[in-house]
C-alpha cells in the first residue's frame, strides 16, 4: 500500500511502436510535478422539446478526446534518453566507448514522426491506493531546460497525446540509482564550431527547444481520436544567457548580430578511463536577439541576453548524453 498522497504518485514511460498503441512502461522517471489530463470536447443538443426545461443527459455526445499537459524533472545521470529521443526525433543506440561501461547517446535534431511514449501515470488515493491512468501517443511538443547558481539542472516538458486509458496495470516502478546534474559540473562555451572557449560570468543558462506540429488531426473514422502529429514548422530554439557584465563578448555579438556557437554542457564523475558522465547541448551558431546591458543601480551590472539558436549550414544541433545505459 503506497502512502496516500503525492508521496505515493509515479510515471512510468515506454516507447511506442504504433502510435497510441499502449507498451508497459520500462522506465521511471523521478518528477517533480505532473500537469498530464484528458481533455474533451462534447456537443450538447439544442433541440426543442415542448415544456422541456433543461437539456437531456442523453443528448449530450462526446466528440473528441486528447491528452495535454507537462512534466517538470530533474535531469538525471542515466535513463533519460526515451526522452530526449522523443524530442530531438533521432532513432539512437548507445554506443559503448572503447571496451568500458560509458554508453554515448547522441541526439540530433531530426522529423520526431513515429517517436510517440506511453506515460503511466500513478496517482493515490488518500487510503493508498493507487489509480492509474494511461496516456498514449505522448509526444514531446517542447522541452525547456534550465540552471541558475546553486540548482540542479532541470527540465520542463510540454505533451500532447491521443488518449487515455485506465484498464492496463500499473508497472512495479523501480527506480536505479542515479544523481541530477547540477550547477558545480556546468560550463558554457562560445566560439567557432568545434573550438568553443569557456565563457566567463554565467550565472544561468536556459533553452527551450520546441517541436511545432499539427497536433489537431482529428478525422472521421478515428472515432474522435487524433491521428499522430506531423511537424508543421520550423524547430524554434530560444534561450538566455544571465551573467555578470565581466567582458563585452556577448554585448558586442549583440552590436554586430554576428554569430557564435554555443556549447552548454555539464561533465559529471568518471564512468570509466576519459569518460564522464555528461549532458551536452550544442547549438552551431546563436545571434543575441535583445538591447546592451543597463546600469540600475549600485550592484554589480547583470545583464540578461536572449538568443536565438539558427542552422549553420553545416552543423546539426544535438544533445549529448553519456551514461551507463546500455539501451534507451
Amino acid at each position: 500500500m503506497a502512502i496516500g498522497s503525492g508521496l505515493g504518485a509515479q510515471l512510468g514511460i515506454a516507447a511506442e511502436s504504433t502510435y497510441g498503441t499502449y507498451v508497459a512502461p520500462t522506465k521511471f522517471p523521478e518528477f517533480s510535478k505532473e500537469s498530464l489530463v484528458l481533455k474533451k470536447t462534447t456537443a450538447q443538443s439544442a433541440g426543442i422539446a415542448a415544456g422541456r426545461l433543461m437539456p437531456l443527459s442523453t443528448r449530450r455526445v462526446l466528440t473528441q478526446k486528447e491528452v495535454a499537459g507537462g512534466i517538470d524533472l530533474e535531469v538525471p545521470n542515466k535513463s533519460f534518453g526515451l526522452i530526449l529521443q522523443a524530442l530531438m526525433g533521432t532513432t539512437v543506440t548507445p554506443v559503448q566507448q572503447a571496451a568500458t561501461a560509458a554508453y554515448l547517446q547522441t541526439h540530433t535534431l531530426a522529423d520526431n514522426f513515429g517517436k510517440s511514449l506511453t506515460i503511466q501515470k500513478g496517482v493515490p488515493l488518500t487510503s493508498g491506493t493507487v489509480t492509474r491512468k494511461n496516456f498514449l501517443g505522448c509526444k514531446v511538443i517542447s522541452a525547456e531546460f534550465s540552471c541558475e547558481v546553486g540548482g540542479m539542472l532541470t527540465c520542463s516538458l510540454e505533451i500532447d497525446g491521443k488518449d487515455c486509458e485506465e484498464t492496463s496495470v500499473l508497472a512495479a516502478a523501480s527506480y536505479p540509482t542515479m544523481s541530477p546534474f547540477h550547477f558545480g559540473q556546468m560550463a558554457l562555451k562560445t566560439g567557432t564550431f568545434g573550438a568553443e572557449t569557456a565563457l566567463d560570468g554565467v550565472r544561468k543558462v536556459s533553452v527551450k527547444i520546441e517541436r511545432p506540429a499539427a497536433v489537431d488531426r482529428f478525422y472521421a473514422n478515428q472515432s474522435a481520436l487524433k491521428k499522430e502529429p506531423i511537424l508543421n514548422d520550423l524547430t524554434k530554439i530560444t534561450g538566455s544567457l544571465e551573467m555578470d557584465y565581466v567582458a563585452t563578448t556577448v554585448d558586442d555579438l549583440h552590436t554586430t548580430d554576428g554569430a557564435t556557437s554555443l556549447v552548454w554542457e555539464f561533465v559529471g564523475p568518471n564512468i570509466a578511463s576519459t569518460y564522464f558522465e555528461t549532458f551536452r547541448i550544442k547549438l552551431p551558431a546563436i545571434k543575441i536577439d535583445d538591447a546592451p546591458p543597463t546600469v540600475e543601480g549600485f550592484d554589480v551590472v547583470r545583464p540578461k541576453f536572449s538568443f536565438t539558436a539558427l542552422y549553420d549550414g553545416t552543423n546539426l544541433t544535438a544533445i549529448e548524453y553519456m551514461a551507463t545505459d546500455v539501451t534507451l
